[in-house]
């Protein structure tokens, strides 16, 4: 199976402010931001998309004119109570020890990045690998980078090295 992993275009949001699950739009550049990934990807032989049911990865996923599912497993990180917040103005007692440790550490009534790469690897798991399909997985930097990091055998803690833009395109 040749899976190509798309993160969602630019969205749309101010910078310093921490956003997982929220369901944001996009900005003015998401169609030639879509021009550019298409050219990434041989969509006449894709047979499927598999994409977040969140609008910035929704809108991208619909653009390539196939069978589209919508997975929940596939979004971004829950950053709970800090969802919308400006990282400055987050309680420092509670950023802090998560900072600390990132991959193991709950951030307050969201997720960890632990919990994140169990249920992006459950995705992963479901599909069938060895077929010869080629599908799209439209998701978000978190998923996409936990599923790469397991893919390379890499730590978690050591996946932030796996740089993902807006609209990048990585195959596995």
């Amino acid at each position: 199976m040749d899976i190509y992993l798309v993160r969602h275009t630019t969205p749309n949001i101010e910078k310093g402010i921490c956003y997982g699950q929220s369901d944001l739009g996009v900005t003015n550049t998401f169609e030639s931001e879509v021009a550019a990934i298409h050219t990434g990807i041989p969509l006449k032989e894709i047979t499927n998309v598999y994409s977040s049911p969140l609008q910035r990865c929704k809108l991208l996923a619909n653009t390539f004119g196939k069978p589209t599912v919508f997975d929940n497993r596939l979004k971004e990180l829950d950053f709970g109570d800090w969802e919308l917040k400006a990282w400055e103005s987050i309680d420092q007692d509670e950023l802090n020890p998560w900072m600390e440790d990132f991959v193991n550490v709950k951030v307050p009534h969201g997720e960890s990045y632990v919990m994140l790469r169990d249920r992006i690897l459950d995705f992963y798991n479901s599909l069938s690998l060895a077929s010869h399909e080629k599908i799209i997985i439209v998701s978000h930097a978190g998923p996409i980078r936990a599923l790469v990091s397991h893919v390379q055998k890499t730590e978690l803690k050591d996946s932030f090295h796996i740089k993902i833009g807006y609209g990048e395109v990585i195959k596995i």
